[in-house]
């Protein structure tokens, strides 16, 4: 069965910057489009940005031009870089399949304050 683990969030200042991982074991990234997404407390969780398997990437317009997302299948990991952070960005990040396949993982809290 597939695992996922995020990591890499933290407590930042407004404008810093993070970078987020989300590792798989049991399992591999090469046919998939993997996303990320993120819940603030009392919210739905968002979709935040996706990348295909052919290297395509997408983003949500809250973060387009401040976040990159990238993968290694090498590495079975996919990568979150995350610039320009704001306050509306504070919420946990998961990663998952573009449909949700994997179980989901225990996300990684970005809080950005200051």
């Amino acid at each position: 069965q597939v695992q996922v683990v995020e990591s890499g969030g933290g407590l930042v200042q407004p404008g810093e910057s993070l970078r987020l991982s989300c590792a798989v074991s049991g399992g591999t990234l090469d046919p998939y489009t993997i996303t990320w997404y993120r819940q603030a407390p009392e919210k739905e969780r968002e979709w935040v940005a996706g990348i295909t398997k052919d290297m395509y990437a997408d983003y949500a317009d809250t973060v387009k031009g401040r976040f990159t997302v990238s993968r290694d299948n090498a590495k079975r990991t996919v990568y979150l870089q995350m610039n320009s952070l704001k306050p509306d960005d504070t919420a946990k990040y998961y990663c998952n399949t573009n449909y949700g396949e994997w179980s989901w993982g225990q996300g990684t809290q970005v809080t950005v304050s200051s």
